[in-house]
């Protein structure tokens, strides 16, 4: 089985960043695409950013210029790095994985969820 654990939400101010980050463990032999989701109140979870294994990135128009996504392979980490940030950001963040495992082969994987709130 696999676990992605999210860390790094709160609440900030408009203009403010913050940093997410995303451990994934458990039985993996390879991680594929990462990414970071995010779903607001009354609203349908939306894309904000991939990362493929190469390190090839995509952005949704809203955090494009704002974010960035990045990951750490060695620890089997992603990470989203939020500036700028705007009251709209508001939502809960899921960390997305791709994984394939030793023992029941390719499957995705989410994480908890962690919340972020940007006062304005």
């Amino acid at each position: 089985q696999v676990q992605l654990v999210e860390s790094g939400g709160g609440l900030v101010q408009a203009g403010g960043s913050l940093r997410l980050s995303c451990a994934a463990s458990g039985s993996i032999f390879s991680i594929n695409a990462m990414g970071w989701y995010r779903q607001a109140p009354g609203k349908q979870r939306e894309l904000v950013a991939t990362i493929t294994s190469s390190s090839t990135t995509n952005y949704a128009d809203s955090v494009k210029g704002r974010f960035t996504i990045s990951r750490d392979n060695a620890k089997s980490t992603v990470y989203l790095q939020m500036n700028s940030l705007k009251p709209e950001d508001t939502a809960v963040y899921y960390c997305n994985a791709d994984v394939t495992t030793f023992y029941s082969g390719h499957n995705n994987y989410w994480g908890q969820g962690t919340q972020v709130t940007v006062s304005s």
